[in-house]
């Protein structure tokens, strides 16, 4: 796809004097967009409308209001594609110890209860965001069970995955029966790949998957593929320390984004899932 000059118009970003493609994943297209006055990073989503980057633009903006992310600059549609101008991030490198700062004063930012404003039926793991009050509920019935629903439909689910699951939903409904914890805003998706530093060294988080959940899933994400240094955990706990006993339930949560990769790529996830299932039902 080309961004012509036709599309000059419609992004009103004044004098134009490039447009490069950019890596952006496998979702968008991407591109830099280099003008007299500044860059920019646009995104485009062929055959849809602004609608599309409606969750994306929310978490942003929610990041924003406490940590740091992408700024919004502009949304629309034009020749039936769906568009997203964001600010253009010039990556440098710094220490993680402020990027675990930033990740928790992120999840300092609370509400009274788990979810979102919204749901998101436009992705491959789809996200059931109603608004609940009790956490068991909230993860058990608006994220496992509806990856459960669509890796069963792909034919890769099986009995004893089916077992172990049913006895890892009774102990997570035990266990927050006794032990409540407060709504934070979660990234959502925050695996290294979406946390680096600007090139003036301030830490960022981009492509937000948001709702405000349980603080501990993205900590277990960042350990689920690493690329996370002892340094960001301990900006972290020095910002905003961790439950007793959290390593052990960093598998609790690993069970979702493992569920998550399964529906997304199949069955070579199918023994980390099991064995990720194994280690939280240990006593």
């Amino acid at each position: 796809m080309q961004i012509d000059k036709s599309w000059y118009d419609e992004l009103n970003l004044g004098d134009i004097k490039q447009v490069q493609p950019v890596s952006g994943g496998d979702i968008n297209l991407a591109f830099k967009i280099t003008t007299a006055q500044k860059n920019y990073f646009l995104k485009v989503q062929p055959k849809n409308d602004q609608s599309f980057f409606g969750h994306e633009i929310k978490g942003l903006n929610l990041i924003n209001s406490v940590a740091n992310a992408p700024q919004v600059i502009k949304s629309g549609t034009f020749k039936n594609n769906g568009y997203l101008i964001l600010n253009y991030i010039e990556f440098g490198t710094e220490s993680q110890f402020d990027l675990g700062k930033l990740v928790a004063q992120m999840h300092q930012k609370h509400a009274s209860k788990f979810g979102l404003n919204h749901d998101v039926l436009n992705a491959k793991n789809k996200k059931i965001n109603t608004w609940q009050d009790n956490w068991a509920d909230f993860y058990i019935n608006q994220r496992l069970e509806v990856l459960i629903k669509q890796v069963k439909q792909k034919n890769n689910w099986n009995g004893f995955r089916d077992k172990l699951m049913k006895q890892f939903e009774e102990m997570i409904r035990e266990y927050y029966s006794k032990n409540p914890i407060t709504p934070s805003l979660l990234h959502g998706d925050l695996w290294n790949g979406n946390a680096s530093f600007q090139d003036d060294h301030q830490p960022i988080l981009y492509d937000p998957d948001v709702f405000f959940g349980n603080r501990e899933m993205d900590i277990a994400m960042t350990l689920l593929f690493g690329g996370f240094s002892e340094e960001f955990y301990r900006g972290y706990n020095d910002t905003y320390p961790m439950a007793d006993n959290w390593q052990k339930r960093v598998p609790w949560y690993q069970t979702y984004y493992l569920l998550a990769h399964l529906n997304l790529f199949g069955e070579t996830y199918g023994p980390s899932l099991e064995n990720a299932l194994m280690k939280s039902l240990e006593k």
